[in-house]
Parts: C-alpha cells; sequence; structure tokens
C-alpha cells in the first residue's frame, strides 16, 4: 500500500513515509511558464508504480469528485546528512547536498542548463516550509545516493526558507515534468478542500487512497522580496526626513532576461506596505506606490521621541503586494545611520 502527502503544495506519495507530511502544507512558487502561478503541482511516488493516479477533492469528508489524473512517478528522497546555509545570487560552493532517491537518477548540467531551470529540487527545511535548490553538479556516490554540489540558493524567492541546517532525513522532491498541476480556479484558493489521493484504478474508498487536507493558498501569485534597501536623508548630513529605497524583484519567469531595463511588473500595481519596527512591536506602518518611502521627522519624533541621527539603527519590514493574496515575502533589514 502506499502513502500520499502534500509537500510544499506538492502531494507525493511514498512507500514507508518517516511521518504524516500533511500537517503543515506550504506551496510552492510558479517553477515553469506553462504552469499557471496559482495552482499546487501533484508528484507521486508508489512501489509498485500503478501506472495512473488519481485526485479526488470534497469541502466535507464524503462526495469527493475526481479533480484530474496524473501517470509520471515522481523522484522524491531525503537528506542524508544535515544540509547547512549559504549564499544566495551566486554559487553555493561550500555546501555539499547528499540525498537518497526512491527511484530515478540524477545528472550533472552545464551553467548555461542550469541557468534554464536544470536540477532544481524542492527541500523542506523545516515542517511545511520548502527551500527550491538547484545543482550543477551530481555525482553518484551509493545506489541511489547522489552527493549534489555547485549550489544555486533560496531559488524563485524561496531564501527565507534556508534552514541552518535541514536535518538528515528531511524530505526532497525533484521538481521536473514529472509534477502534475492540479487544475483549480483562483476562487478555489484559501478553501479548506479535503483531498484523496491514489490508484485510479482503485475505488476513492479503498485503503489505497490517502486522504489529505491541504488548502490551496496561490503561492505562485507571491511577490518575492526585495532587496538592496538603503537609506538617504532629504537633506545630506542633517536629521530630518528620511527616504528608504529599495529594488523590486519580479515573480515573473521572464525577469531573469539581461536585456531588459527593469523586471516586467506582474501585479495589477506596484504598491508595497513598510512597517516600522520596535522589536516585535510594529511602531508603524507606511504605504507607497513607488520602490521608496519617506518616514518624516514628524513621524520619527511621534515614534520615538526624537529624531533619528548619527549612531541610531532601524528596523524595517517591507512587503511588496499582490491585490489577490496581499503581502508578499517580507524584507526585514536593520538601518545604521
Amino acid at each position: 500500500m502506499s502513502r500520499a502527502a502534500v509537500i510544499g503544495g506538492v502531494v507525493t506519495n511514498q512507500k514507508p513515509p518517516r511521518s504524516p507530511l500533511w500537517d503543515m502544507p506550504h506551496p510552492l512558487p510558479q517553477l515553469t511558464d506553462d504552469q499557471s502561478a496559482h495552482r499546487p503541482m501533484v508528484a507521486a511516488h508508489a512501489v509498485p508504480w500503478p501506472g495512473e493516479m488519481a485526485v479526488f477533492r470534497s469541502p466535507s469528508f464524503d462526495g469527493f469528485e475526481l479533480l484530474t489524473t496524473f501517470g509520471s512517478r515522481a523522484r522524491i528522497g531525503e537528506l542524508v546528512s544535515d544540509f547547512y546555509s549559504g549564499p544566495t545570487s551566486r554559487f553555493d560552493l561550500g555546501n555539499d547536498l547528499v540525498v537518497d532517491l526512491l527511484t530515478g537518477t540524477l545528472e550533472s548540467v552545464t551553467d548555461l542548463t542550469l541557468f534554464g531551470g536544470a536540477n532544481a529540487i524542492a527541500i523542506e527545511s523545516a515542517p511545511g516550509t520548502w527551500e527550491v535548490v538547484q545543482a550543477g553538479t551530481a555525482d553518484l556516490i551509493a545506489p541511489g545516493r547522489y552527493r549534489l554540489t555547485r549550489l544555486l540558493r533560496g531559488q524563485r524567492g524561496t531564501e527565507a526558507a534556508m534552514a541552518n541546517p535541514a536535518s538528515a532525513g528531511a524530505r526532497v522532491v525533484v521538481l521536473d515534468a514529472s509534477l502534475a498541476s492540479l487544475p483549480i480556479a483562483e476562487a478555489d484558493l484559501g478553501l479548506p478542500w479535503n483531498w484523496r489521493i491514489g490508484p485510479a484504478s482503485r475505488p476513492v474508498s479503498g485503503e489505497t487512497y490517502v486522504a489529505i487536507p491541504f488548502t490551496p493558498e496561490g503561492a505562485g501569485l507571491r511577490p518575492f522580496s526585495v532587496v538592496h534597501v538603503e537609506q538617504t536623508w532629504r537633506r545630506p548630513r542633517t536629521p530630518g526626513d528620511l527616504t528608504i529605497r529599495w529594488t523590486r524583484r519580479s515573480r515573473a519567469l521572464s525577469a531573469d532576461s539581461w536585456g531588459a531595463m527593469e523586471v516586467p511588473l506582474v501585479e495589477e500595481a506596484e504598491a508595497y506596505e513598510v512597517e516600522i519596527l520596535d522589536g516585535a512591536t510594529i511602531k508603524r506602518t507606511l504605504t507607497t506606490s513607488t520602490p521608496s518611502v519617506i518616514y518624516t521627522g514628524a513621524d520619527q519624533t511621534a515614534d520615538w521621541g526624537a529624531l533619528l541621527g548619527p549612531g541610531d539603527t532601524l528596523t524595517i519590514r517591507i512587503f511588496q503586494l499582490s491585490a489577490l493574496i496581499g503581502r508578499g515575502a517580507a524584507k526585514t533589514v536593520t538601518l545604521t545611520f
């Protein structure tokens, strides 16, 4: 008998499972152009492979209706050893990613192929939290065991999911064409569906099906965190109004083009919220429609009792907004004056 579970917005079917995977689903970002950004993906593995898997859903615990079927077995497995955090936006040459796969193989690829999206793997860095990693070099070191190096970390906006470390035994899924898109509507986002996953040749009420509660969140619609946050005074070297600037990132797959002057805006409108923090307390929330905001001297005095000046620090949290799902990934920085 096989088992199924939601991992990173991906349903996996694994025998035997180390523990239930469906307690804390955490959807993955959009990975390819032919994948709708709001749709979760399904991946499955079973021994023996039944040939075709079926996905049923229901808003209750009965009356399950067939949503889709798919026939590709995914490459899934687990970490052999702890996997530590590393740099983003450049190669991580200091970490080895060692994984055991239940079936399938991995191969080394050129940098050009890697930059095109090859050898992408989702790693459960914490329960319900998934980092997307790409590997340029894959060495077979034992049957089904690979050492992956020349890594690209935190891909597709998952840098905040990086753990230090992701523990040995954490689940991994190779993100490739074996994953099938679940054909749900945007109106289904946020609804707590009950799912059943199992062999299409068997009845949905049978023991070979696994029941999974999963709420699609549309994480592919979630704006990435901003980068390159900096501050300037309205008048050089004079305390007063503070301008905070940053660079917008885009979740568009075409955003990697070097020929564009600016990455595309895929949201309905450009909008941000900036939280002024005092530890865990939110002192103030600023809004703006450009990649900058002014923290006025009057607001500084109201929040802190005085203007910010040399030697002071300010911790802020910035969110780009989506009209469909609200706040994107947060960028938290501490500015020093």
